[in-house]
């Protein structure tokens, strides 16, 4: 147990090593806003209210309503000061990485090979994005109760009673409702029945026995037909179909969801083929790594794909051959691919083409034939031995300094996305949030710049012309303003925010009618946008119309009580109509 507790501690100084920096980080403008920084529902806390709304939402095109009270819980302990948030995640990757080598310590009874995989998920440059971005909690809280289901199932193979097999569906379902990508783990706990587990029962045993495998393991489980294991998970493979159902109900009611019309399935199939590739080019040589990967222009050329498909066919081959005497290795390749299987775009969600964060939990799969591969190569020679022991020291260090200098590239949203400009081509995405970024700073020449940038690449951008309308409108030039929010309205006209920020600019130039026109098709497209009830109110006073005013004020304070500038306007139209002060206890409290 002392060497156990040992390398526990070096996992976390490992974790603190690399992410300690993240205390000093800001929130990013890329979904961050959407989780904590512009929630009025995370910014609640913990009331009867938000939890209710935290189980029935599917806003950000998910429901993971542990997620949300994970974000609720942060923000009623540090409020919106980032450093509370960015090391709640750093903990709970630090307790991930505990956590892995406890499961595989547990599972196969070897320790050097265990200590390993979890060294290289605690540092391995590919998993900053799923540690340093707050919006990505997500990725570190469904994998803690991954691991914490894998853990109980350990103990239901060893004590196989009703509660044990109780308590792994109710970790198992707290993982999914903290992020769906779970689903595959039912798929993992029968390759871990096959390897370390050995629980599978074959009529007729075929190649030498592989040494590696549950001998040495401190589980023993009984051994049953694969149909028997496979009946055994069936209540968790049935949760795991609600939660896709849900899941692709969620994602679809937002629009996340991209039609074969936009990308076809043979440019999915595609890049599904080169990114699984790509991953394992980037786990071997982590440099490039940025927080959006653009879909290419075209359809990636075929070679591409072919010879992709090609390496993934040939690596799948060998690994079958080998499977009697290196299980590991079957199981690392599965499980590699397997749990890759939701995020590989077939189902294309998002823009983005691939994902570091994606690879958070597929990678160990891989780490795991490397950890045993390596002590299989060294077993029966101690200079190649001691050779190996050096190597992966001198590994483990350079890896640490490579993630802790990508750490620091997400110390802001400025810094984060010009380091993504240098990294990708053609990234839309990338100039339009730098373009918000800089917009924040008050650097609206900046911004313009890259918001037209992110025109070029992609001219039918709603969001981008709305965002230059604003930089526009800021300095003053309105008839360009409102040029670039038609243009945005004639891409999509379900912008509800574009609708407004157009009724503002006409408003300025005097057409009251055509803004009020807006703002209500603002209020139509979401009825709680209080902001676009204050405006036809200051538009209507603005006309005289006093009394029309004031009920669009007070509507607007019944959907925010904190509205300071509708409270401000209610109570000057009710002085000039010679009524009473508005009583609104929230106003009256201030």
């Amino acid at each position: 147990m002392r060497r156990e507790a040992i390398i526990c501690l070096v996992l976390v100084v490992f974790v603190l090593g690399v992410y300690w920096q993240v205390k000093d980080h800001e929130f990013i403008n890329y979904d961050d806003n959407v989780y904590i920084t512009d929630n009025p529902h995370v910014q609640s806390g913990f009331t009867s209210k938000t939890v209710v709304w935290a189980l029935t939402t599917t806003q950000a095109g998910n429901w993971h309503p542990l997620t949300w009270l994970s974000h609720m819980m942060d923000y009623q302990l540090f409020g919106l000061n980032p450093w509370g948030h960015h090391l709640t995640s750093v903990f709970l990757h630090m307790i991930n990485s505990i956590l892995l080598f406890l499961v595989l310590r547990w599972a196969t009874s070897t320790l050097w090979p265990s200590a390993l995989v979890a060294s290289l998920f605690a540092i391995h440059p590919l998993h900053v994005e799923s540690v340093a971005w707050v919006a990505e909690r997500k990725d570190v809280l469904s994998t803690f109760f991954s691991f914490a289901t894998i853990l109980a199932y350990i103990n239901y193979v060893k004590l196989p009673k009703k509660r044990n097999y109780l308590l792994v569906l109710l970790l198992f379902t707290l993982g999914l409702m903290a992020k769906p990508m779970l689903v595959t783990l039912p798929f993992i706990l029968l390759l871990l029945d096959y390897w370390p587990l050995n629980r599978f029962q074959f009529q007729q045993e075929h190649g030498p026995a592989d040494d590696n495998t549950s001998k040495s393991s401190e589980v023993s489980g009984e051994k049953l037909p694969p149909l028997r294991l496979i009946a055994e998970k069936l209540p968790m493979f049935l949760l795991s179909g609600i939660s896709s159902a849900i899941t692709l109900w969620a994602q679809d009611k937002a629009g996340a969801l991209s039609g074969l019309e936009i990308v076809p399935l043979k440019w999915r199939m595609a890049n599904a083929l080169v990114s699984s590739v790509s991953y394992m080019g980037k786990m071997i040589w982590p440099r490039d790594l940025a927080v959006f990967y653009p879909h290419p222009e075209n359809s990636l050329p075929i070679w591409q794909a072919a010879l992709a498909g090609f390496f993934l066919l040939i690596v799948s081959i060998v690994v079958v051959r080998l499977a009697a005497r290196y299980k590991y290795g079957l199981v690392g390749w599965l499980w590699y691919l397997g749990t890759l299987v939701p995020v590989i775009g077939l189902v294309q969600v998002g823009e983005q083409a691939m994902a570091d964060r994606y690879t958070y939990v597929p990678l160990i799969g891989l780490f795991i034939i490397i950890a045993w591969g390596l002590a299989d190569l060294g077993k029966e020679n101690r200079r190649r031995r001691n050779l190996l022991i050096v190597s992966v020291i001198s590994l483990l260090l350079v890896l640490a300094l490579s993630s802790w200098k990508q750490a620091r590239y997400w110390r802001n949203s400025v810094e984060l996305f010009e380091h993504t400009l240098k990294v990708t081509t053609n990234n839309y995405v990338a100039h339009y949030t730098l373009g918000n970024a800089l917009a924040l700073q008050g650097n609206l020449v900046g911004a313009m710049v890259h918001y037209e940038e992110a025109l070029r690449i992609k001219p039918n951008h709603a969001e981008v012309h709305n965002n230059l309308g604003n930089a526009l409108a800021l300095q003053g030039n309105l008839a360009g303003a409102v040029a670039h929010y038609k243009e945005s309205l004639r891409i999509d006209s379900r912008l509800g925010r574009t609708h407004r920020n157009l009724g503002v600019a006409l408003d300025r130039q005097g057409e009251y009618e055509e803004a009020i026109g807006h703002y209500l098709e603002a209020l139509r497209l979401n009825p709680q946008d209080a902001q676009s009830h204050n405006n036809i109110g200051v538009t209507l006073a603005q006309q005289g119309k006093l009394k029309e005013a004031i009920a669009h004020f007070s509507e607007a304070l019944k959907i925010n009580p904190y509205f300071t500038e509708a409270q401000r306007n209610l109570e000057s139209g009710l002085k000039l109509l010679g009524e009473p002060k508005s009583t609104n206890p929230v106003a009256g409290s201030q």
